[in-house]
């Protein structure tokens, strides 16, 4: 790869939020963005104050990495993690919204609670937190925000009536974002990822029928790890992608395609 083509994919100097960093997807993409030379604020509702393995990970890699605690359900706390952000010495070049949660039931029996928790993690609080940041980025006339969003963004799902409706309206979201704010240097993607091994599909992987079932349609014939995640995400963050706006782009073994 030629030098000018390898500084499209530079990230050093700039400042990501990766929300839900303390663990699989999100640390991955921690990481990976520390080794393109970004400094990192990671936040998790249950990230250690020091310590944590995103820490570790970013800060050996010669990369400063910030930690905040939030509760992505609760509205005044993302509220208050804006602030906070607002505050910091220098500006949030590149936001990562991956926080998200999943309660599995039957449409029948899923819950009042359950819907509003998976909504509001998955869908209303990232809506506020990029409203917020986003209007930094629109002062300055350039930032990069990134989505998580799911296969369910484009399937319905099988007992996740919750999390397919929050899914769904984050392609929705990344879209209405990318219409009002592609004129005026913000870039709003997401990222698509297939089955995945972390926790929250742990249920799945126990279960030897559905394994088998979502194995079998996987053309790749393997479920994603979370360092999968690492080039998209560095693509989406840097100037690589300065003419992608309103992508959903699948990192899915081909299942989508099957």
């Amino acid at each position: 790869m030629s030098t000018t083509r390898r500084a499209a994919f530079d990230l050093s100097g700039k400042l990501a939020v990766v929300t839900g960093g303390r663990r699989g997807i999100g640390l991955a993409m921690a990481e990976a963005l520390a080794a393109a030379g970004a400094d990192i604020v990671a936040v998790s509702a249950n990230l250690e104050a020091s310590g944590s393995q995103v820490e570790q990970r970013v800060t050996a890699l010669g990369r400063t990495c910030l930690t905040m605690r939030t509760d992505f359900a609760d509205r005044a706390a993302v509220a208050d993690l804006a602030t906070r952000l607002g505050a910091l010495d220098r500006p949030v070049d590149i936001l990562v919204n991956n926080a998200g949660t999943i309660a599995r039931a039957p449409a029948a029996e899923h819950s009042d609670d359950a819907w509003d928790q998976v909504l509001s993690v998955n869908l209303s609080s990232q809506f506020t937190l990029t409203r917020e940041v986003g209007r930094g980025m629109l002062e300055r006339g350039h930032g990069k925000i990134i989505f998580t969003a799911s296969l369910l963004s484009f399937q319905g799902g099988i007992n996740v009536p919750g999390y397919t409706a929050a899914k769904s309206g984050l392609a929705g979201l990344t879209r209405a974002l990318a219409n009002e704010w592609a004129g005026r240097g913000i870039n709003v993607n997401a990222i698509v990822p297939g089955y995945v091994a972390t926790d929250n599909t742990q249920a799945l992987r126990d279960d030897p029928d559905r394994y088998s079932a979502i194995l079998d349609r996987i053309p790749a014939g393997r479920w994603a790890v979370p360092e999968d995640f690492g080039g998209i995400t560095v693509f989406l963050a840097s100037s690589a992608s300065d003419y992608v706006h309103g992508a959903l782009i699948p990192v899915d073994g081909g299942w989508l395609g099957r």
